[in-house]
C-alpha cells in the first residue's frame, strides 16, 4: 500500500505542476475578465436590488426585489419589452439574415463587377459608426426626405414615417446597417459546400427552391445559428441608431429597452431600477444564446 502511495504521489505532483504551466499563459486573460466583466455584472446586480439614485440621496438602501416588481407593474416597461421583441425579430431574425442569405446567394451568381459594387455598398453601411447611419436614416424617413421625395416623383401618397410607423423606420434602418455581417457569413458558408452535390442535385432535375430547403440550408445550419446568435444580441443592444432617430417617439412607440433603461437610469435619476432593468435585458440576451447553443450542438 505504502509503495503505491510512493509511486502515484510523484505522478500527482507532475500532473499538477503541468496543469499549473499550462494554465499560466490564460491567467492574466481570466483576471482581466473578472477584472472589466465579471466584476462590473456582480456590481451591476448589486444595484440593482438598491434604491440607488444619482440625485438627493446620501445612501442608498437594500431593497431586495422592489425594482423588479415595479417593472412587471409598469406599462412602459412591458411596452418597451413588446417594442424590443419587435424590433429583434424584425431587424434581426427576418430582416439581417434573410437579407444577408439572399445577397450572399446572387453575389455567388453575379460578375465580379456586381460584386464588387453590391458588396462595396452593403459594406459602406455596415462600417459607418451608429450616429452617422442614424443620421442618414433620419433624413431618408423624415417629412421633407428622400424617401417622400421618391414617393412624390412616383406620384404616391407620402407621410411622416417617423411619427406614423416608427419602430418600422428604426427596424429597416437596422437592417440597412447590418445585414453586411450576414452576407459576409453566409458567403463563407456556402463557398464551402461541395460543387458536386448542388450539381448532381441539378442533374436529378431539383429546383432552386427544392436545392435551397433540403441541401443549402441544412449544409450552412451552424453559420445561420451562429449568425443568429451574433446578429440576435447585437440587436438587443443597438441604441445610438434608435436615439439619434426617433429617441425613442413619438411617445414611447420605438422605446426600446435600451432606451428605456437610459431613461429611467440618467433621466429619472433611477440608478437601481434602471440597473434592473438593464438585467432583466442581460437574461434576455441569455436566453436567446441558451436556445441559439443548444440549436448548435444539435447534429444534423
Amino acid at each position: 500500500m505504502s509503495a503505491a502511495t510512493d509511486t502515484t504521489a510523484p505522478v500527482r505532483r507532475g500532473v499538477r505542476r503541468r496543469s499549473l504551466t499550462r494554465a499560466l499563459p490564460v491567467a492574466p486573460a481570466v483576471v482581466l475578465l473578472f477584472l472589466f466583466l465579471a466584476g462590473p455584472i456582480a456590481y451591476c446586480a448589486y444595484i440593482a436590488f438598491t434604491d440607488l439614485q444619482l440625485t438627493g440621496q446620501a445612501h442608498s438602501s437594500f431593497v431586495g426585489l422592489a425594482n423588479f416588481r415595479t417593472a412587471f407593474r409598469d406599462e412602459a416597461f412591458l411596452n418597451a419589452v413588446w417594442l424590443t421583441l419587435v424590433f429583434t425579430v424584425l431587424s434581426s431574425l427576418v430582416g439581417q439574415n434573410t437579407l444577408g442569405l439572399a445577397l450572399a446567394s446572387l453575389m455567388r451568381r453575379a460578375s465580379k463587377p456586381v460584386r464588387t459594387l453590391t458588396g462595396g455598398i452593403v459594406i459602406t453601411a455596415w462600417v459607418l459608426p451608429e450616429v452617422v447611419a442614424g443620421f442618414l436614416l433620419y433624413a431618408f424617413f423624415r417629412r421633407e426626405g428622400t424617401l417622400n421625395a421618391i414617393l412624390d416623383w412616383l406620384h404616391l401618397p407620402r407621410q411622416n414615417w417617423l411619427f406614423t410607423l416608427p419602430i418600422l423606420a428604426v427596424s429597416f434602418a437596422n437592417v440597412w446597417r447590418g445585414t453586411a455581417f450576414s452576407m459576409l457569413v453566409y458567403s463563407a458558408a456556402l463557398d464551402d459546400i461541395p460543387k458536386e452535390i448542388t450539381e448532381a442535385a441539378e442533374v436529378d432535375g431539383a429546383s432552386g427552391p427544392r436545392r435551397l430547403w433540403h441541401i443549402t440550408l441544412p449544409m450552412i445550419r451552424r453559420s445561420i445559428g451562429t449568425n443568429l446568435m451574433l446578429n440576435t444580441l447585437q440587436t438587443l443592444s443597438v441604441f445610438g441608431l434608435i436615439w439619434v432617430m426617433t429617441r425613442g417617439g413619438p411617445g414611447n412607440k420605438s422605446q426600446t429597452l435600451p432606451l428605456f433603461m437610459y431613461e429611467q437610469a440618467f433621466q429619472n435619476s433611477m440608478i437601481g431600477y434602471g440597473t434592473a432593468v438593464a438585467l432583466l435585458l442581460l437574461l434576455v440576451g441569455s436566453l436567446f444564446a441558451l436556445v441559439y447553443l443548444r440549436l448548435l450542438r444539435t447534429e444534423v
